[in-house]
């Protein structure tokens, strides 16, 4: 009978390490559009077609968060993860992400109602999206939180997007920055707490190893998003 040696889990320091690499190394701030976002060279069309189809995205974060929370075993869990839910939909008396992105569609000269019928929101997003939600409802916990570990990397990423956008494109009213301001605590709290539940929750080499994967996959999630929007035809009536 052959025994098949399992790799030890790596120690935690150094799984720590490899889960921080993954949004450094494949994030969608290196994307091609991203980075022409950040050096002021999108037209408005460019502009505006990102900030439709991101609604997509941004529209079902509270979807996926839900299914997430669901997987979690105690009530300390739940409320912990129902609060990135309500910074998204908003709670009584303060407004969340979904308004903030509503708003800065509207300061980039799009109608709301255009944005939340979906129209222009482009195949390759619909099934990007549709992808990772799919993927926090039918994975385990672990890999479903560990997929969220994207917003290590937002912080930087929201506050290099407001110093373009006050720089480059004077033509979006300021007060529709206000989404990315707000993502800079958000994000940072979000992926500490996240980052917490990964490193307690993977303890074999295997579980570490998914955990990684489904990090990647989220950015792979993100890359896609962007792909769509880059290579969109302008007459693209979607």
């Amino acid at each position: 009978m052959t025994v098949v040696e399992t790799e030890r889990p790596w120690k935690q320091a150094e799984f720590e390490e490899r889960l921080r690499a993954v949004p450094e190394q494949r994030y969608h701030h290196l994307h091609p559009f991203n980075m022409r976002m950040h050096e002021g060279t999108l037209s408005p069309p460019e502009v505006r077609r990102w900030i439709t189809n991101r609604f997509h995205y941004q529209q079902h974060i509270p979807v996926k968060d839900a299914l997430i929370a669901a997987k979690l075993g105690s009530p300390d869990l739940r409320r912990m993860w129902l609060r990135r839910i309500e910074d998204h939909d908003g709670r009584e008396g303060d407004e969340g992400g979904i308004e903030r992105w509503l708003r800065l569609g509207e300061a980039a000269g799009l109608d709301r109602a255009d944005l939340l019928s979906g129209r222009g929101v482009l195949p390759g997003v619909r099934l990007a999206v549709e992808g990772y939600v799919n993927f926090c409802r039918l994975r385990p916990r672990l890999e479903a939180v560990a997929a969220s570990l994207t917003e290590l990397s937002a912080p930087d990423l929201m506050r290099r997007r407001v110093d373009a956008f006050e720089q480059h494109y004077s033509w979006v009213d300021r007060d529709g920055l206000a989404y990315f301001r707000a993502r800079v605590q958000q994000g940072r709290k979000d992926s500490g707490e996240a980052m917490t539940l990964v490193l307690q929750w993977a303890r074999s080499r295997a579980e570490q190893e998914r955990a990684v994967a489904a990090l990647e996959f989220k950015c792979d999630v993100l890359w896609s998003l962007l792909d769509a929007v880059e290579h969109a035809q302008p007459e693209d009536p979607r």
